[in-house]
């Protein structure tokens, strides 16, 4: 019997025997880009969702505690009604099964859709403005560590590419930059994966939200860009500055004083964020196929790595980041996808 196989007992066991649920049928729900796996449990009158969080793998406790904390600000999360710490099993409300993304791609409901969640991310930042605090910062040991998966996944292991010591060097003075311009921003609740897979279409209350238990105290860019440069889904360069303004109105409606001096100041912060989130990604869409086996996100490598082009040209001392990709990684992306997603 596989471990999985085995955990898939284990939360069945847990629903019939100790929560005495009776379900009907228990069916895979989603899994995400950890450990987790979520499974959706059939009874008559409804569903509930089981979150499997293998120990020593994943720790349940800081979901449980930022579920806390994001009810606290007012908006849609999961209701959390039985856990087992020791376990790592936990059992939510059911948000429903219509993530933002399908919808988005049609486009229909476009400015509705971010518009709901904009409000959202505004209450989360600004009545989540104590809870944070609660929350580890991300501070430059995380930031240098997630920036540091893009040479090492992305560059060395899928792209095949040995680093010189100057290309080392410019990476490094690129980090520093990014660093030194994500800690000079407000600091505040970041969710740190508010996205189109992360957010549901709910009838009351729109967005539901899920998958925030990373959370940490840090760039109010952070999100935004998560939301507005979304790894799964572009859009125009000018309906995404709209967005941004649109969000800091809001965020001055809730008389917050982080959203920056004027429009151009959140929009800075907004692209140089960018930058540093979407490195980090590009080093663990790689990692999870060359680590967990999950081929899926190297279609999404080509979206991110133009991301981060685009947004380098904007920063005069990024010009040597931006080169190196456009003569290494853009050509040499295509390439890599190609060999691994062959058919076997």
């Amino acid at each position: 019997m596989s471990h999985a196989d085995e955990r898939f007992d284990l939360v069945t066991d847990w629903v019939t025997r100790e929560l005495r649920l009776a379900p009907q049928r228990i069916e895979p729900a989603s899994s995400d880009a950890s450990f987790r796996r979520y499974f959706r449990v059939f009874q008559d009158g409804g569903t509930h969702i089981v979150m499997d969080a293998p120990p020593g793998r994943e720790d349940v406790r800081p979901y449980l505690n930022v579920t806390v904390m994001l009810e606290t600000a007012g908006v849609h999360v999961p209701r959390v009604f039985e856990w087992d710490v020791a376990r790592g099993l936990v059992l939510l409300e059911d948000l429903g099964t219509r993530p933002y993304l399908p919808a988005l791609q049609t486009d229909g409901d476009a400015d509705l859709l971010y518009r709901d969640a904009l409000e959202a991310l505004a209450d989360i930042q600004v009545r989540g403005r104590e809870s944070a605090f609660q929350l580890p910062a991300y501070d430059r040991e995380v930031l240098v560590r997630e920036m540091a998966l893009m040479p090492e996944w992305f560059c060395a292991r899928h792209l095949h590419l040995t680093l010189t010591r100057a290309q080392g060097e410019m990476l490094t003075a690129a980090f520093e930059f990014l660093v030194a311009e994500a800690l000079a921003q407000p600091q505040v609740f970041v969710h740190r994966d508010y996205h189109s897979r992360n957010l549901l279409i709910t009838a009351t209350r729109n967005p539901g939200i899920i998958d925030f238990q990373d959370a940490l105290r840090g760039p109010v860019g952070y999100d935004l860009v998560s939301l507005l440069k979304d790894c799964y889904i572009s859009w125009p360069r000018s309906r995404v500055e709209g967005w941004v303004r649109e969000y800091r109105l809001m965020m001055h409606e809730r008389a917050s004083r982080s959203a920056g001096a004027n429009d151009a100041q959140m929009l800075y912060w907004f692209d140089v964020i960018g930058i540093q989130r979407h490195l980090k990604v590009l080093g663990i869409f790689a990692r999870l196929w060359y680590r967990d086996g999950k081929s899926g996100y190297l279609n999404d490598l080509p979206l991110t790595l133009r991301y981060v082009v685009e947004a380098c040209a904007r920063f005069p001392a990024l010009q040597g980041l931006r080169e190196f990709l456009i003569e290494h990684a853009v050509p040499g992306l295509p390439v890599a996808n190609a060999r691994e997603l062959k058919p076997v």
